[in-house]
């Protein structure tokens, strides 16, 4: 059982809680340091994107970890912040999926967003940001929040307070090949991109293939008319589910 304590620490208002706790980090913060928000005026997603909500409507924090693992492997810290989420999405009775590289979907829309940062300091850190709609969702972007599908809607520290329990239970993953190997087993069940045909869209072009599996790294394989391959980064559509 790992034995790190989280440490959280509330703010009203910050550019973004991911670049706040990566320059703690580099400043030598411990792991375990976790930062939330009621509102970021430049938080991002993927590939640079913005994601903005109104204040106090969603969870938005950063967690720094500074796993044993390899630089290659910071998808598996997203993987054990989205299960954790999932986990704890599902103790307020909402069932959700993972979506291939980093999104949580109740159904086809987008409920929680989570992104990784790897951290250059004398002991490498990630840094793991989570956004997850709970009052209220960005409009025409295929999106959801929890008030949509529960009566009782938790606050943002009551829903943190239990993703961070759940994550106490995962955290220690991380540091083993055995406990990257379960981690990976749950991710991959969880994980609805798996047998889905997918649209493929990266800065060299897009293409389309059927989602097989994820490799030891986190990666996305898709098979497609010309073969099998590994998909690090990208845009990825779901267009049909096959299993």
């Amino acid at each position: 059982m790992n034995s790190l304590v989280w440490r959280v620490e509330h703010v009203t208002e910050v550019d973004s809680t991911n670049d706040v706790v990566a320059q703690r980090a580099r400043e030598g913060e411990a792991e375990g340091l976790v930062l939330v928000a009621d509102h970021q005026s430049r938080g991002r997603g993927r590939l640079g994107r913005t994601w903005d909500a109104p204040p106090g409507s969603a969870l938005l924090c950063s967690v720094l970890l500074r796993p044993a693992f390899g630089e290659d492997q910071a998808q598996w810290a997203v993987g054990a912040v989205a299960l954790s989420a999932r986990a704890a999405l599902a103790r307020f009775g909402l069932a959700s999926d993972l979506k291939w590289p980093n999104d949580l979907l109740v159904g086809d829309a987008k409920i929680a967003g989570i992104l990784a940062e790897l951290v250059a300091t004398p002991s490498r850190g990630v840094v793991v940001g989570l956004g997850l709609n709970l009052s209220d969702s960005p409009p025409d972007v295929g999106a959801t929040h929890l008030s949509h599908h529960v009566e009782t809607v938790p606050s943002a520290r009551e829903l943190l307070d239990v993703v961070l329990e759940e994550m106490s239970a995962r955290r220690a993953w991380l540091d083993t090949s055995d406990g990257l190997a379960h981690l990976a087993a749950q991710y991959r069940e969880a994980l609805v991109t798996i047998g889905q045909y997918v649209v493929v869209h990266q800065r060299e072009g897009s293409w389309a293939g059927i989602a097989r599996d994820v490799d030891a790294v986190g990666r996305l394989i898709v098979e497609g008319d010309d073969g099998e391959r590994v998909v690090a980064a990208g845009d990825v559509v779901h267009l049909r589910a096959d299993r």
